[in-house]
């Protein structure tokens, strides 16, 4: 070991052979050279890799803009649905109070009108039943007269001749009090 020494301690003095002798060396320059090479095809993996995932991404997050617009876009075209629907709705139940109050001014109208009818009706009956009452207490009272002037002349005129007259005044008394 100390002639290994001492040739080394020899060998670095009289410069044999120098840095290209030196295994450390040649060590450095093949690990730079493998990296080099290495290096270059891992950094284009790498970078490939890289550009890839990135262009993903940006696919994904124009995807997500794109599907965010559409969903606004949907939530907008709703909420005027809404509003339309909304406004149709109040439109719908402002004809339908209108309605019910046409309908109810007209139930009361007809109504009204049944009430005067049935009472005209009514006031029309009552006219009959009177004009029929007064009709029955004229012809009885006719037919009453008609006895009393019977008897009466009866028992004043007793001849034949005032009987004819009597009998004739009798007969047209009916047919000039009707």
């Amino acid at each position: 070991m100390i002639g290994t020494a001492w040739a080394a301690d020899a060998a670095a003095e009289h410069g044999g052979g120098g840095l290209f002798s030196d295994p450390a060396f040649w060590v450095g320059v093949a690990f730079f050279i493998f990296f080099a090479l290495a290096g270059k095809t891992m950094w284009r993996r790498a970078s490939d890799l890289l550009d890839k995932r990135a262009a993903g991404i940006a696919k994904a997050l124009a995807d997500a803009e794109r599907l965010r617009e559409e969903a606004q876009k949907a939530r907008a075209e709703a909420e005027r649905t809404l509003a339309r629907a909304a406004s149709e709705g109040e439109a719908i139940l402002q004809q339908a109070r209108e309605e019910a109050q046409r309908l109810q001014a007209r139930a009361a109208a007809s109504l009204k009108a049944q009430v005067a009818l049935r009472e005209q009706q009514a006031l029309d009956r009552i006219g009959q039943a009177e004009a029929a009452a007064t009709k029955q207490v004229r012809d009885s009272a006719v037919d009453v007269a008609l006895a009393a002037t019977r008897a009466l002349l009866r028992d004043q005129v007793g001849t034949d001749r005032s009987a004819a007259m009597v009998d004739e005044s009798i007969g047209e008394l009916p047919r000039r009090l009707h």
